[in-house]
């Protein structure tokens, strides 16, 4: 299952899932194009994957920023000459009851979850279809699948990130690109972290695995799906819940 010669792009690298995707594919001997706006944190996790012998490049753009990031994540592809391997990871959230949601909110957590997916996506697709050959993985969420009160603005986009990882599935499968997603439940990350404890139990009560998933869980999935052994699987959701969620 190496990657080594290969290149892959992750955003929101700097932390959490997207560090733990960065460190899994720098053993797999992946150079690495890594984007977030943290740029320190961004810096730390660079660090970490140079350690493993591994190219590994910060590109620190804030996802949210329009115009901008999309002339940035433009010229950092142009510069690498190519990309065998995107994972669109980078989220935010700014939960409310739908009714007490400001529309900044809903717009800039489509903005970061979605519109920016579809940014980096387009921009690597090209280097892609000219080498016949690529891997795209989208980080949706479990809550994309089954909704979560509170969370219409994150649910809309990650709902919407499958939608759009099954629209690239059948556009680019005569490329020898392969799209999918994968769908987290509820993972030990900082966002987690701050939940109070009787939050904690109520959530584990309904995973039957009865635990919180690791960063590394999710990595592992991302793993498989960008590997040669994923080759024949296309448009497909992995869902790393736990059994939170089961269809």
């Amino acid at each position: 299952m190496s990657a080594a010669g290969k290149i892959t792009l992750i955003t929101g690298a700097s932390r959490g899932i997207g560090r733990e995707i960065a460190l899994v594919m720098a053993e797999e001997g992946s150079d690495l194009l890594l984007v977030s706006r943290a740029s320190e944190n961004l810096e730390r996790t660079r660090r970490e994957c140079a350690e493993r012998g591994v190219r590994a490049e910060a590109v620190p753009l804030d996802l949210g920023e329009g115009e901008a990031f999309e002339r940035g994540i433009a010229e950092a592809i142009r510069k690498a000459g190519r990309v065998d391997h995107l994972v669109n990871n980078a989220g935010v959230t700014r939960d409310a009851l739908l009714v007490r949601m400001k529309r900044e909110d809903w717009e800039q957590v489509l903005s970061v979850n979605l519109t920016a997916a579809f940014v980096v996506t387009r921009a690597v697709v090209p280097l892609m279809m000219k080498a016949r050959f690529g891997r795209i993985v989208n980080i949706s969420s479990v809550v994309g699948l089954m909704g979560n009160a509170g969370q219409a603005n994150y649910c809309a986009s990650k709902a919407g990130l499958i939608g759009f990882t099954h629209a690239l599935a059948r556009e680019l499968a005569s490329r020898n690109i392969t799209a999918n997603a994968v769908a987290p439940g509820f993972i030990e990350t900082s966002m987690t972290a701050r939940l109070p404890d009787a939050a904690r139990t109520t959530l584990l009560s309904q995973v039957p695995l009865g635990r919180m998933g690791t960063p590394r869980d999710v990595a592992e999935g991302v793993r498989f799906l960008l590997s040669e052994a994923a080759g024949y699987i296309t448009g497909t959701v992995l869902n790393i819940s736990g059994g939170l969620h089961m269809e």
